[in-house]
């Protein structure tokens, strides 16, 4: 039986190929590449298309660009020529995916590509091929050797492959100005939409709900307002309102271990003056990153005005039930 340590080995070893082989791609991108972004940008529709492993790639490039802001499909090259082929439109681009660029079912495709007039890119593991002299603009997708321990089945030159396609869905991404508010138009119902449609203010606890207390309360008239609102926290707060600092749980638990007697205290003697803070405009995924990128995770964020006014209150818990 193989042993632990033999599997991890391999396991790395893969990941440490495939990695170097990324970069290698890196150093191969020229002018060519930006020359097919601006291609896809300008065209009114993306046509994706290989077989085998490269067309599981390329399903996944099709998805990848609709989702990003660009028209896309993926086009089975046996199936183009009994009858899809019609969804191709004038003005539109093919991208082309093959390792060895000698693909029979691309092959026998890319006349009726050249009849329809559209233009080709090709993502080739082999640009002096067959294809690589048919196609108007080629990516190199070339690699040194299968991480297949057999160095057959397609590893590093799918993850290679896959790689220049994300590049260049990021790279329209950008040339486009795509925003967050658009990539959640196209995902309302995952997770990743109400990262980006839900905000700060929507779900925040406000008004007679905040737990607040002057500087000068005392310490143990503090912990019974945190514990009447119950929302794990509350804000010290000078005239209108103005945050001076805050006191959580955690502050609560700490204080009680160095004191044994906390008459004596008051809230500016416990409270953290500078905590961290969140807006209304702000997504919740981007408050939940300010929460966890922490030394010290924290449940609980204080949402302040322009002028630094206490107005909100948004937790862990609530961002949770918002369904992130």
């Amino acid at each position: 039986m193989l042993d632990d340590k033999v599997i991890l080995a391999e396991a790395q070893r893969v990941l440490q190929e495939e990695g170097a082989a990324l970069q290698r791609a890196a150093t191969k991108i020229t002018d060519d590449f930006a020359r097919a972004v601006r291609l896809l940008a300008d065209a009114p529709k993306v046509i994706v298309t290989g077989v085998g492993k490269s067309g599981l790639v390329g399903r996944k490039i099709a998805a990848t660009l609709v989702s990003t802001g660009t028209t896309a499909v993926f086009l089975h090259p046996v199936e183009a020529l009994h009858g899809d082929v019609g969804i191709i439109g004038r003005g539109d681009v093919a991208v082309l995916l093959s390792k060895s660029g000698s693909s029979d079912e691309l092959l026998r495709l890319f006349p009726v590509l050249r009849r329809a007039e559209i233009t080709t890119v090709g993502i080739l593991g082999a640009k002096d091929s067959a294809l690589g002299r048919l196609v108007d603009l080629s990516l190199d997708a070339s690699v040194q050797r299968e991480a297949c321990p057999l160095r057959a089945a397609p590893t590093t030159s799918t993850a290679v492959a896959m790689a220049l396609g994300d590049a260049l869905a990021v790279a329209l991404m950008k040339l486009r100005d795509f925003t967050s508010d658009e990539f959640a138009l196209r995902h309302p119902l995952g997770q990743l939409g109400r990262n980006l449609s839900i905000y700060v203010g929507d779900i925040m606890h406000k008004g007679a709900a905040l737990p607040l207390v002057e500087a000068s309360t005392s310490f143990r008239e503090a912990i019974i307002e945190m514990t009447d609102k119950a929302l794990g926290c509350v804000g010290v707060v000078g005239p209108n309102r103005k945050l001076l600092g805050l006191i959580t749980d955690g502050d609560v638990r700490r204080t009680l271990q160095h004191h044994i007697d906390i008459r004596p205290l008051r809230v500016e003697d416990v409270m953290t003056t500078r905590p961290v803070l969140a807006r209304t405009s702000m997504l919740i995924g981007e408050a939940l990153s300010l929460m966890e990128n922490r030394e010290r995770q924290i449940s609980v964020l204080a949402v302040v005005d322009e002028e630094g006014c206490f107005i909100g209150l948004i937790r862990v818990h609530d961002i949770v039930r918002a369904g992130l």
